[in-house]
This record gives C-alpha cells, sequence and structure tokens, in this order.
C-alpha cells in the first residue's frame, strides 16, 4: 500500500484513526447490543485479532470500554481498566453523543479520568453514535 493509501485509509477507517496497530491486544469491556459492530469489526481488521472479552486474564496493549449513563461510577469503571492494560497503554473510553440514549457530560467523563489518575489525551467522534476518549497514565506512573 502506498503512502497515499495508508493515508486515505486512515481518513475512512476509524480504528486506523484511533491508532490500533498490527498485532494489538484490545480487551472490549461494557459490550452490548448497542456497540457499533462496524467500529469493532474495524478495529478486529487493523490488529488481526479478535477482541477479548472481560474474562481474558492477561494485560493487553489497549482497553476499549463502552460505557454509559446508567452503567455504574465512571471513575470505577477506568480504574478497573488501568489494571488491564500493559504499562504505557491506552484506554479508549466510548460513550454515546449528545442526544443519544445513555449520553455522560464530558465534565464527567474529564472528572472521573482525573479522579483515577488518567490523563485524556483526544476525543473524537468514531461512529454515528458513539464518540472516544483516549485515555493514559501520567508519564511518570508509566517509567
Amino acid at each position: 500500500m502506498t503512502a497515499t493509501a495508508d493515508q486515505a485509509e486512515g481518513r475512512t477507517n476509524p480504528a486506523a484513526r484511533l491508532g490500533f496497530q498490527p498485532g494489538e491486544v484490545v480487551q472490549e469491556i461494557g459490550y452490548d447490543d448497542d456497540c457499533d459492530l462496524e467500529l469493532r469489526e474495524a478495529i478486529e481488521e487493523i490488529t488481526g485479532q479478535d477482541l477479548v472479552d472481560e474474562e481474558y486474564d492477561d494485560v493487553a496493549d489497549a482497553v476499549l470500554l463502552w460505557f454509559r449513563d446508567g452503567d455504574g461510577d465512571c471513575t470505577d469503571a477506568l480504574v478497573d481498566a488501568i489494571g488491564l492494560i500493559e504499562d504505557g497503554g491506552a484506554i479508549w473510553l466510548f460513550t454515546p453523543k449528545a442526544g443519544r440514549e445513555g449520553y455522560v457530560e464530558p465534565s464527567e467523563i474529564s472528572e472521573a479520568a482525573q479522579t483515577a489518575g488518567l490523563s485524556q489525551t483526544k476525543s473524537v467522534s468514531v461512529a454515528a453514535n458513539w464518540s472516544a476518549a483516549r485515555m493514559v497514565t501520567p508519564r511518570a506512573a508509566r517509567r
């Protein structure tokens, strides 16, 4: 594939825009019927392997956390996810967009990330009904 084709895929494939790489293990938490199947398939296509579920018993390169208002405490969900990733790994928090059932206020996401000891590095629209926020542990904690 040419560099131009790689760039075009990055614009059209939301999983590429999120930075997933071939060979990465991505653990999925909070899956339900409302999750975006095309996005899930795109992530599997980029990584070359199936997403692993909540029963996976090793650390992952990234965690994909589907979270909706009413799913419990966002801070607790993020703290739990921290223990599932490799040092330097990312947590992608997927929440319904404004106006969708289960919408989570950005201020709640920001406060939960800060309380969990995470830094929010990026927010993107990834699907018709979902937004994503990338969370990482602070650099000092990753050493």
